[in-house]
């Protein structure tokens, strides 16, 4: 069974002559530790693609299923648990808090469900050790390398225990070293971990360590393959 189900997914913003479709018609499956990479210009729709699949945009029509639940049918607060339990979100510029320790970036999402403050840190540090920052816990983001920053952002997304991972161009604030770090992280996240990891990139390099390979253009699927160059 598929963890996550796309069907006839579709964006339009606009109305009228100046309606732009973001997004025509998509489907797509994921299933539950699988490492998929959505590739394609600037503008194709990828983007739009993850925030419908992450419920923070509503689509025009069709639907997007979690294990299931259509995301479409539930209710705002319905919506903002599932993104909260169910979801980890990874972006381009990290989102991390400046007046925040790694540590209390990482254990905040905790925090904001109700777990108790000793348990949260507890576990974010697990997380931060797990990521390879086990000897920056105290480190605010201003004293942590780009690289780092984005360890503590997965970290973070993952201290919940979801069972999706959604990175937007994840590596694209980085270099070429920690770019290949980061993804190599990414697919320890898919491969050791079991979570499904969807990461939208322009970048070939980027998209070729992921076990599937999306590309779109124009708002459409035109090509979903499997590659076999991740394995091993």
């Amino acid at each position: 069974m598929s963890l996550i189900q796309a069907e006839n997914l579709t964006k339009v913003y606009g109305a009228g002559e100046a309606a732009i479709t973001a997004l025509d018609h998509v489907n797509i499956n994921i299933n539950a530790g699988e490492f998929v990479a959505v590739m394609g210009p600037s503008g194709c729709g990828k983007s739009t693609l993850l925030h419908l699949l992450g419920g923070l945009d509503r689509p025009t029509d069709g639907n997007a299923s979690i294990e299931d639940q259509p995301l479409a049918k539930m209710t705002d607060d319905a919506l903002t648990k599932v993104r909260r339990r169910k979801i980890g979100f990874v972006f381009q510029f990290f989102n991390l808090i400046p007046i925040l320790s790694s540590l209390e970036n990482v254990a905040l999402p905790l925090l904001l469900d109700g777990v108790s403050l000793s348990n949260a840190k507890q576990k974010a540090t697990e997380w931060l050790i797990k990521v390879g920052l086990g000897e920056r816990l105290g480190s605010r983001p201003d004293e942590l390398s780009a690289g780092q920053q984005q360890r503590v952002a997965i970290a973070r997304a993952l201290i919940t225990d979801p069972i999706l991972i959604l990175a937007d161009e994840p590596t694209g604030n980085l270099d070429t070293k920690s770019s290949d770090e980061i993804v190599s992280l990414l697919k320890q996240v898919s491969q050791q971990w079991g979570r499904a990891v969807l990461m939208v990139t322009h970048d070939p390099r980027i998209a070729a360590h992921a076990e599937r390979i999306v590309s779109m253009r124009d708002g459409k699927i035109v090509e979903d393959r499997h590659n076999a160059k991740s394995e091993g």
